[in-house]
């Protein structure tokens, strides 16, 4: 796992995406951001979490939140940041060295005009 200033600092270069990542489950598929993340900061097993729960809404605002010293975290998706939550998942332990991060899932697609394929993208907020 890298240090946070390098994990930080690796998501603000985050801008965009040259390639789209289809999840195993084929649930969505995820940005060169999100992909960064799971490999600095080993966890690839948020991204099967919010996966898992295969939700439908258009624009999902997938957040966790790390208490940093009892290694335990909230992930939670709302339709909007106002909205109430409609998925909470706890999990009892996590060495995700951030407190807060937050992940948009929403419909979108990759692909050509001519070979365009419509599916949920999962991305970090400065990939929107």
């Amino acid at each position: 796992m890298k240090s946070v200033e390098e994990i930080t600092r690796n998501m603000a270069q985050a801008i965009g995406t040259q390639t789209y990542i289809k999840h195993i489950s084929g649930a969505f598929v995820f940005t060169d951001g999100v992909n960064q993340l799971r490999a600095d900061a080993d966890c690839h097993w948020l991204v099967d979490a919010i996966a898992s729960h295969r939700r439908k809404e258009y624009f999902q605002l997938w957040e966790l939140k790390t208490d940093l010293e009892n290694k335990t975290a909230v992930l939670t998706m709302k339709e909007d940041s106002d909205r109430p939550e409609l998925v909470r998942q706890e999990i009892s332990y996590t060495n995700f060295p951030i407190e807060e991060m937050r992940f948009y899932l929403k419909e979108g697609g990759y692909g050509t005009a001519e070979d365009w394929t419509e599916c949920l993208v999962l991305m970090l907020p400065s990939e929107y």
